[in-house]
């Protein structure tokens, strides 16, 4: 299975469609927990009807979020603080019922995490991947 990942910290909605686009992706499956954005054209009805116009599917997926004290952890730099968050985040039942579709829709179409932060590896993305798709290939995409 193939997984993109993309975080829009630096960037326009027109230059992150297009890396959408260019890699391919069919689908962005929004991993925030609060999909709402100060960053113009990035909150979830603007930026599901522009993906919708570039012919890219949007799926909310809030449960597969960070809650509160991992996002104030991976504030601080505090990446353990974050993954022991994000653990328990991911037992929840609606986080369970949640990955079980991203993982149906990845192994459909191609899809594109989406969060904030432009580095993976700052970001819950990576450890949602290592948690529920651990043998799938990943692209991190930069816009």
């Amino acid at each position: 299975m193939r997984i993109f990942t993309i975080g829009y910290e630096g960037t326009t909605q027109e230059a992150f469609i297009a890396t959408l686009r260019e890699a391919g992706v069919s689908v962005v499956a929004d991993v925030r927990a609060v999909p709402l954005s100060r960053r113009l054209g990035f909150s979830k009805n603007v930026l599901a009807a522009s993906l919708r116009e570039a012919g890219i599917d949007y799926v909310g997926l809030k449960a597969l979020g960070t809650p509160p004290a991992g996002r104030e952890a991976a504030r601080k730099g505090n990446h353990a603080g974050l993954a022991a968050v994000y653990e328990g985040q991911l037992r929840e039942p609606e986080a369970i019922v949640q990955a079980e579709q991203l993982i149906e829709l990845a192994a459909e179409k191609p899809t594109a995490l989406l969060c904030f932060e432009r580095d993976p590896a700052c970001c819950h993305r990576t450890l949602l991947i290592d948690a529920v798709m651990p043998d799938a290939d990943v692209t991190h995409l930069f816009a």
